[in-house]
């Protein structure tokens, strides 16, 4: 005999459904998935950097979740402002990285070609070039040399 038993899911279970304070705007999602996202993640953290460090100095000082609203509402904006630019200008570059990614486990080594076509795009277009944090100065980013390890 075996036993089976339905899973029960109970709706809005662990969504908290009170309504946000007067004072907090309401923002829209970003709507992304992981690829597209990683395939950004560079330039987000160039573009959006202010709002970034405003928003973690908040969380750093009041453990509170609901202290921090406003601020991680202007990262959304933010990210949001990024999404609509990169889709305007650079749009077709940027789905071929992000499919490459998302077909090869979002491996940036197995994308460099997509990359550095995007790349070229955003900087071009948008005037914002990839930075990799922590990089030695003399050190040439990897997604830069012209013969990486991994193409």
């Amino acid at each position: 005999m075996t036993s089976h038993r339905e899973g029960i899911f109970i709706k809005g279970l662990w969504v908290d459904k009170s309504p946000l304070p007067e004072d907090i705007p309401h923002v829209d999602e970003v709507g992304l998935t992981s690829a597209p996202l990683a395939s950004m993640s560079f330039f987000f953290a160039t573009f959006c950097k202010d709002y970034s460090e405003d928003f973690m100095l908040c969380k750093k000082d009041n453990p509170d979740p609901k202290a921090c609203l406003k601020e991680g509402r202007k990262v959304t904006r933010c990210a949001i402002d990024l999404i609509q630019k990169l889709k305007d200008n650079c749009e077709e570059t940027w789905t071929k990285h992000w499919q490459c990614l998302d077909m090869n486990n979002q491996h940036f080594w197995q994308c460099r070609k997509e990359e550095a076509q995007l790349n070229d795009c955003v900087f071009k277009k948008l005037g914002l070039t990839k930075t990799i944090p922590e990089t030695p100065e003399d050190q040439i980013p990897i997604h830069l040399k012209p013969n990486p390890l991994f193409k």
